[in-house]
């Protein structure tokens, strides 16, 4: 039993030393920053104050002049402008679509293909038909003729 009272208060004594450890390294932070704020005492600026003191005056602050703006309002303004807007609305694409016109859409090409081909039948054809009826107009002519001679 002395042995557990003899450790007891050995353990007391160390919890007693740590203590005071820890309350003397609580000043020493305490008289550091004190000393601290000491040092970082603010140098006096006088914004609005005009000082009639001569030490004074060299302390004073010039006149603030406001920032330049202008190249970041112009950005954000540049940024948010709309893009352009159609002025005249095309009454064919606000009118409602017919059920096909995907399928008129997709065979367009087909069908320019077929009316080239189709003109150039034409143009073919044209001259072989006007000399076709040329002949057969002098035939009918000359029958016409030989009828009253």
């Amino acid at each position: 039993m002395e042995q557990s009272v003899g450790s007891l208060q050995e353990q007391a004594l160390k919890r007693k030393e740590r203590l005071k450890a820890l309350r003397g390294r609580q000043l020493q932070r305490d008289r550091a920053e004190e000393e601290a704020e000491e040092e970082r005492h603010r140098e006096l600026k006088l914004r609005n104050y005009t000082p009639e003191d001569e030490e004074l005056k060299e302390r004073q602050v010039p006149k603030a002049k406001p920032a330049s703006v202008e190249e970041k309002v112009k950005d954000q303004l540049d940024a948010a402008k709309p893009e352009s807007v159609i002025e005249e609305v095309d009454l064919a694409n606000l009118a409602p679509r017919k059920p096909d016109w995907d399928l008129k859409r997709d065979v367009a090409k087909k069908l320019e293909k077929l009316e080239r081909r189709t003109q150039k039948a034409i143009a073919e054809l044209i001259p072989t038909d006007c000399i076709r009826l040329y002949m057969t107009g002098l035939n009918m002519e000359l029958l016409t003729v030989s009828d009253y001679i």
